[in-house]
């Protein structure tokens, strides 16, 4: 895998990390997005770079984002529409993936996209809480039109994820539970191997292994 720091300009410029496969290119990319930055959470989260080094190996880049100034999750949704819009001038598909706080931010910006008409391919979340920003993830779930899925922790006790999983499952998304807490300790190459997965056969057939 190789990685690449850069810059996103837009209404906030954004730092990114942008992870390639080490052979060939690829025309698909997942934008990753981290946990909550008052809590540490940032582009070089464990989580994310699991991820990343997964989907590389699927021939999936990953572009791992950090948020502009917090704004409880309000403008860093738009940080992360910047950036699938950045994926998208540069790749023929872009996925999305979000963690936590990330996972919150990513649910509603993937709604917004989808009623936009410039939906993600699919979207990943890990950990999803049951809102954002003062918005509902619970509802963004149905406007979520592209292919969803939802991971989480059976002892999560940090997010209220409950909702979101519920909801998920009763519109058909791809649920997975794991025997894990909010941080899934010892679980995190499990994970990215399931997101990576579900992600880069969303993405199309070529990405696959």
């Amino acid at each position: 895998m190789n990685s690449e720091r850069l810059r996103i300009q837009g209404a906030r410029e954004l730092k990114a990390t942008l992870d390639t496969p080490e052979r060939g290119n690829t025309d698909a990319v997942v934008v990753a997005c981290p946990p909550h930055p008052q809590m540490g959470g940032d582009r070089r989260d464990g989580r994310l770079r699991a991820l990343g080094e997964e989907l590389c190996e699927r021939h999936v880049a990953c572009l791992r984002v950090d948020y502009g100034p917090y704004d409880e999750g309000r403008a860093e949704r738009r940080d992360v529409r910047e950036a699938l819009s950045w994926a998208r001038e540069r790749s023929d598909r872009a996925g999305l993936f979000g963690y936590s706080f990330g996972a919150g931010v990513g649910l509603l910006a993937a709604a917004e996209e989808c009623e936009a008409g410039t939906a993600p391919v699919a979207t990943s979340v890990l950990a999803p809480p049951a809102s954002s920003g003062g918005e509902s993830t619970v509802e963004a779930v149905d406007r979520v039109t592209s292919p969803l899925q939802v991971v989480y922790g059976e002892r999560d006790g940090t997010v209220d994820w409950e909702p979101v999983v519920e909801r998920a499952r009763e519109r058909d998304a791809s649920v997975t539970g794991v025997p894990a807490d909010h941080f899934f300790v010892g679980q995190q190459d499990r994970v990215a191997r399931q997101v990576a997965e579900f992600l880069a056969a969303a993405l199309g057939p070529e990405t696959e292994r």
